[in-house]
């Protein structure tokens, strides 16, 4: 019989336990982003989200519920007044678990946990129709619409008093160098009379 699984022991006590996932809870309410391993993020997303829900509700009895959970004053009050009213029309899910790759030093598993509601950062990896470009899997070759004949033309014309210039600055430095060998071969000339 498999007895007293559910849920992660995470190798501490359950004081332990208590402890860790509370300030993980004060972390992400303060922060709404923060790594950790991969299996205290999935055991602090089901300790945070019943606590977002009772924050949906702003009464007294809801605030001493979640001070039973949190035990921290400005966490519970930042909860209330900021969380709960931005996930009010949100039924669930309140918090999302990105895997980040594995931490250098023991191999373990990092993830992300955020807020979705405070999602202002998207995640590395992930793709949105705002970049404005749609990607093929061809290389090198995208959906970018063409210009047309009259923008070529327009674009040519901006190009070149550009060039124009280029060639002035070109001049202007082999004058200087010129300048500045003449300068050279005449202080070696008199380094030489002087000998």
């Amino acid at each position: 019989m498999r007895h007293g699984i559910k849920g992660r022991k995470l190798s501490r006590t359950a004081a332990h336990r208590k402890v860790t996932m509370q300030s993980l809870a004060m972390a992400l309410i303060r922060e709404h982003r923060i790594t950790t391993t991969l299996a205290k993020a999935k055991e602090l997303r089901g300790f945070v989200e019943p606590l977002i829900t009772r924050a949906k509700e702003d009464t007294h009895h809801n605030r001493r519920q979640v001070f039973s959970s949190l035990q921290n004053k400005e966490a519970v009050t930042q909860l209330f007044t900021e969380v709960g009213p931005k996930s009010k029309d949100r039924p669930g899910g309140y918090t999302r678990v990105i895997k980040a790759g594995y931490r250098k030093g023991d191999g373990a598993e990092i993830a992300i946990v955020e807020l979705v509601d405070y999602n202002d950062i998207k995640p590395e990896g992930s793709s949105s129709a705002s970049d404005g470009k749609k990607k093929t899997r061809r290389a090198g070759k995208s959906n970018t619409p063409t210009t047309s004949v009259d923008e070529k033309s327009t674009k040519e014309k901006k190009e070149e008093p550009a060039k124009a210039e280029d060639t002035e600055v070109v001049e202007d430095s082999a004058n200087e160098a010129d300048n500045v060998v003449a300068d050279e071969e005449a202080t070696e000339d008199s380094a030489e009379e002087k000998k």
